[in-house]
């Protein structure tokens, strides 16, 4: 692949030094253009062999455009934080919202590429990660992202001469690390790994670009001149032009169906203390268990209003320390929200190592109220199902148990406490207006639930089903279940 890259014609230093100033004109322009429209987002991934001026690029195109609306971003070692969470979580972080720009340097294949060529991994699990990779980026693009990545090379005899000049004059020395000398020793495999990823990871919605960086200027021309192109097409197209969708990736779970707890006879308010305190305690006792600093745990609660979300989450917390988990309540998503793909805000809440996150509404909103209300359009959350099938697999494998319960309540025990509701002084901020107005909507979430439980009962994210018309049931039965998938996780 990389011996067929296409030079660059040259052109001399008058015209060359014309064409740059015109076309960093034409890219501020177009910028502001991109940013007033704020229709989509642009990231545009800077790679390449050491020494090949991906720095230097990255530098060039900030000064080109405005840099107030470009985020730069490069990823180091992972620090503590980082591997305590999910592998691609630090680079959710990075995306730009609709109209700005992100360019980031070497950026989510670097990781994959230098692990492969230091042979840390196996082509299995690179093969696993460029897949990753790739339904990241076909997120994005369905989103409505405008993905370019350019690979930035030069052939081994020239990266071994660009080298040697630079270490000659003592004032560009310090620009030849040792890892540029070791990256040398090892370009031809680097350049096989790299082939390898880039033939993977190709698509019409992430293309990838080869550059002949043999000349700087001319490169960096080259560059601009595709990015110029792209975002000047933007612009006339339509947000909502999607890439194909990708094939599915089917997980059998061991269990046909969510496991339900049913309906357990009247219990008496003693006997339900006595085991709350009980299951709280096994618990706590879980949740300090040595294993489970190398763990964390997701507890997601989705139901009708009024099935007890909230007084489930209350009884868990009271078995944990306050300073080792959070409660999210989801609500609509906010303008700022909006402008970033839709699992964005989802990401920046994983818990991490030794660490419990409890979700009361969550990601499974897209799929029920947005679908209901026709929030989102038919396309947007019928892909979903499987986005969130990926979306929990990630957290799965780094070791986080994520935990599902649907909280069945009956249309007639819903009305009781909705009434209840509004009788009672201190429980007339649950009942709202909008709590009616859904509950009119009972027959079209009916449907909705069906398939979200169907389509996204997993074995590594199962749904668990309580009959929550008896409150003290299910909290009890919550709770089991915790303890249940806790001790079969932590061994």
């Amino acid at each position: 692949m990389f011996d067929t890259v296409a030079g660059i014609a040259r052109l001399e230093d008058a015209r060359l030094d014309r064409a740059l100033a015109r076309l960093r004109a034409d890219l501020l322009d177009v910028q502001y253009s991109v940013l007033e429209q704020a229709k989509r987002p642009v990231i545009v991934v800077i790679s390449g062999v050491a020494g090949a001026g991906r720095g230097r690029l990255v530098n060039t195109l900030n000064e080109w455009m405005d840099p107030r609306h470009i985020r730069t971003s490069a990823f180091a070692p992972r620090d503590e934080a980082e591997r305590a969470r999910p592998h691609m979580w630090r680079y959710w972080q990075a995306l730009p919202s609709r109209g700005r720009t992100a360019i980031v340097f070497q950026g989510w294949y670097a990781e994959a590429v230098d692990a492969r060529v230091g042979r840390n991994i196996k082509r299995r699990v690179f093969w696993h990660r460029l897949h990753q990779i790739r339904r990241f980026e076909h997120m994005l693009a369905m989103d409505g992202a405008l993905l370019l990545k350019f690979w930035l090379h030069l052939d081994a005899e020239t990266q071994r001469a660009r080298f040697k000049t630079l270490r000659k004059d003592p004032a560009t020395r310090w620009r030849v690390t040792p890892e540029d000398m070791q990256e040398l020793a090892r370009h031809k495999r680097i350049c096989r790994v790299a082939e390898e990823a880039i033939r993977l990871s190709d698509a019409a919605h992430a293309p990838w670009h080869l550059i002949d960086a043999s000349d700087v200027p001319h490169a960096e021309l080259e560059v601009g001149r595709i990015l110029l192109h792209a975002l000047r097409g933007t612009l006339k197209q339509d947000a909502h032009v999607r890439p194909p969708a990708l094939p599915p990736v089917v997980i059998a779970s061991e269990e046909p169906a969510p496991r339900l707890h049913p309906p357990a006879s009247p219990r008496r308010k003693s006997d339900y203390e006595t085991e709350l305190e009980r299951l709280q305690g096994r618990l706590n006792l879980l949740l300090r268990h040595p294993a489970f600093s190398r763990r964390a745990l997701a507890i997601v609660f989705e139901g009708m209003d009024a099935a007890g979300k909230g007084g489930a989450i209350r009884r868990i917390t009271r078995a944990l320390d306050a300073r080792t988990y959070r409660v999210h309540p989801v609500a609509a998503p906010t303008e700022h929200e909006r402008r970033y793909p839709w699992l964005w805000r989802f990401w920046r809440d994983v818990p991490r190592d030794g660490r419990v996150a409890l979700f009361d509404r969550s990601w499974y909103g897209r799929v029920l109220v947005e679908r209901v209300e026709g929030f989102a359009v038919e396309q947007d959350w019928s892909r979903a199902y499987e986005e969130i099938n990926a979306f929990e697999r990630e957290w799965s494998e780094h070791g986080i148990v994520v935990c599902k319960f649907w909280l069945e309540v009956s249309s007639d025990e819903q009305l009781r406490r909705f009434n209840e509701r509004g009788r009672q002084r201190f429980k007339r901020f649950k009942i709202t207006p909008e709590d009616w107005r859904n509950r009119e909507k009972w027959p079209q979430y009916v449907p909705a639930v069906q398939d979200m439980l169907a389509r996204t009962h997993t074995e590594q994210a199962p749904w668990t089903i309580v009959a929550a018309d008896d409150k003290y049931h299910a909290r009890l039965a919550i709770l089991q279940t915790l303890c249940e998938r806790l001790e079969a996780e932590l061994g």
